[in-house]
């Protein structure tokens, strides 16, 4: 008497042969990779650039978000990204300090006043340097009581990337470093040494965002 020898199958065969007894499984893990792309695609969407028109706005602690301008950023091909910004000067209002017009927010427990960078600079920055962007929205604040301005009361935003965009936080600085022109044109004046952090909501203007 003969026996017919055991069939064997391979391990290719067996998965297949399990796929076929388990109907559904393909469509479960199709419906699993969708799930997960759908997921990543906003993501991937959303993700803010140094490119185009962006949105200037002011938030100060005791009122709506004030929104200033533009800021327009073109990538050039050396990996820097040239930045234009344009003021709304219908926001502020025009106050002669010192024999020197500033244009202003005024607040109603402060003045805000921009003081754009006096000299040449490259007007570009890149993706671990805004230190040219921030050197071009230097503020001074005085009190609606203060007569004149007092440059020892410098703001400088020191911007960080936030989700949807970048957010910068108020720094002090003295404005007098820039009355005479720095030794070297091509590098920002007030490096990190030269700023001291201010306590959140001891200013008017908490934050500058750039979305």
């Amino acid at each position: 008497m003969t026996f017919d020898a055991p069939s064997v199958c391979s391990s290719a065969e067996v998965s297949a042969r399990h796929r076929a007894a388990t109907p559904g499984t393909g469509l479960r893990l199709v419906t699993r990779w969708l799930g997960a792309l759908s997921l990543t695609l906003p993501l991937l969407a959303s993700a803010w650039e140094l490119q185009g028109v962006k949105s200037l706005t002011v938030r100060p602690r005791d009122q709506a978000p004030i929104r200033i301008g533009s800021v327009t950023f073109e990538p050039r091909g050396d990996g820097r990204v040239a930045f234009r910004i344009e003021l709304d000067h219908a926001q502020f209002t025009d106050h002669f300090l010192s024999m020197k017009e500033f244009k202003c927010l005024d607040g109603r427990v402060e003045i805000a006043c921009h003081v754009p960078y006096p000299y040449a600079q490259p007007g570009t920055v890149a993706a671990d340097d805004l230190a040219w962007l921030e050197h071009s929205l230097l503020f001074l604040y005085k009190l609606p009581t203060d007569f004149g301005a007092k440059l020892w009361n410098g703001l400088y935003f020191r911007f960080e990337r936030s989700a949807q965009g970048l957010v910068g936080r108020p720094q002090a600085v003295d404005l007098n470093l820039i009355s005479a022109p720095p030794a070297q044109l091509n590098i920002p004046p007030y490096r990190p040494a030269l700023r001291d952090d201010i306590a959140p909501g001891a200013r008017w203007i908490e934050s500058v965002t750039i979305e």
